[in-house]
């Protein structure tokens, strides 16, 4: 498996893990209603740094990595991953996040910071933390999950 800058010609490809994911109403805040052209805003904007996972020529994860925030707050990364529904549990997702850390490191970043981690969402959860996230704040019924309503969303950082 390969990981690399996404190009414009893998728009589609990271659309159909995209879609997949937020029609679930389950991990990411991006409504299950979400456009296509939308896509642009929210995985490939200008200042976002955007990967693929290729494996066999189809691409099986994407990620990306902007500033948190804007100026005096721009040291802090922010990243969010997905992983094709029928490639989950191969191990892609540590890889996007071993990647991301890396990446993270040579851009300068300070550490990182993800906004909002389901608290249902135990397999991420897991994941982050063995990577060394740890939870430094939860915001209560701060997601609306499609199937379980109001649930608890966490914040995680990790200093690099």
């Amino acid at each position: 498996m390969e990981i690399r800058k996404a190009k414009e010609t893998d728009y589609d490809g990271v659309w159909e893990i995209f879609s997949s994911v937020v029609q679930a109403g389950d991990t990411y805040v991006f409504s299950p209603d979400t456009s296509k052209s939308s896509l642009q805003n929210y995985w490939f904007a200008e200042v976002m740094d955007t990967f693929v996972s290729v494996e066999n020529d189809k691409i099986v994860g994407t990620y990306f990595i902007k500033p948190n925030q804007p100026g005096l707050g721009s040291h802090i990364a922010n990243c969010g991953y997905m992983v094709s529904p029928d490639h989950r549990n191969k191990g892609i997702g540590k890889l996007l996040c071993e990647h991301s850390l890396q990446f993270a490191k040579d851009k300068g970043y300070y550490g990182i910071q993800f906004n909002i981690v389901v608290s249902t969402n135990t397999v991420a959860i897991e994941l982050w933390q063995k990577s060394g996230f740890r939870i430094i704040g939860t915001t209560p019924k701060g997601f609306r999950h499609k199937e379980l309503g109001l649930v608890d969303s966490y914040i995680m950082f990790r200093e690099l």
